[in-house]
């Protein structure tokens, strides 16, 4: 069953978008929405990962807002508060440990553009969140100010586009040498000739089909390695 659900976020509420498996059991995965808000592609992507067998929560980090336009994404963006954000995902990470469709060993947060930063940021955030998957994050890391010391034990993937400077972009560079001095492990991958947001498949001007397969095919692994109880 795949519906809109409410948690607890540090003493207020947030909406979500949860999508079960058909097991009806999986280890948790949060998906982080691109700057556009909690629209129907984040919703088809929570619907695949649970295709894949995991527990996806999708969370409502504009509170009801969703932009079409590029000038109002940018606007809704600006405009979020980021503790906020951070606390809303700490929920999400909380709703799920304590869910009885979850099993294994942590969560996992996976996000696209905006989201791609908070999710990397999020594994500083709550201990739960074990492992961290990063599609072309696009915050400048001085807005969030993230501790990579708290990545100890823990993973992150970071997919990179060409068209953002690939893995030698700056912010993609720090993030992976702050998480590899704070004892996390980093996977990176580069992808020749792609564009920002080319796993966006409802955005065909950007959308490579074959580089957003093995980016998911990447993703879901560290995912089954981190999270699934051996």
């Amino acid at each position: 069953m795949n519906q809109m659900v409410s948690f607890a976020s540090n003493g207020d509420t947030c909406e979500g978008y949860l999508a079960l498996p058909g097991s009806g059991r999986g280890s948790a995965v949060i998906v982080i929405q691109e700057w556009w808000g909690l629209v129907g592609h984040i919703k088809e992507v929570a619907d695949r990962f649970a295709a894949a067998g995991f527990v996806a929560l999708a969370p409502d980090l504009y509170h009801g807002m969703a932009a079409t336009e590029p000038d109002e994404a940018g606007k809704l963006m600006m405009g979020m508060a980021m503790d906020r954000a951070g606390r809303d995902i700490a929920g999400a990470a909380a709703y799920l440990t304590g869910h009885e469709s979850v099993t294994g060993s942590g969560v996992g947060t996976v996000g696209f553009c905006m989201g791609g930063s908070l999710a990397l940021w999020s594994a500083t955030l709550a201990s739960p969140i074990v492992a961290a998957v990063g599609f072309y994050p696009a915050i400048p890391w001085e807005r969030i100010a993230p501790d990579w010391s708290d990545y100890q034990g823990k993973s992150a993937m970071i997919h990179c586009s060409e068209a953002d400077g690939t893995s030698t972009a700056p912010g993609i560079a720090a993030a992976w040498t702050g998480i590899e001095a704070a004892g996390g492990d980093v996977e990176v991958f580069d992808y020749p000739g792609t564009q920002h947001a080319f796993f966006n498949d409802q955005r065909p001007e950007v959308y490579d089909s074959d580089a957003a397969a093995l980016a998911f095919d990447r993703t879901l692994a560290l995912f089954h390695r981190r999270l699934e109880i051996p």
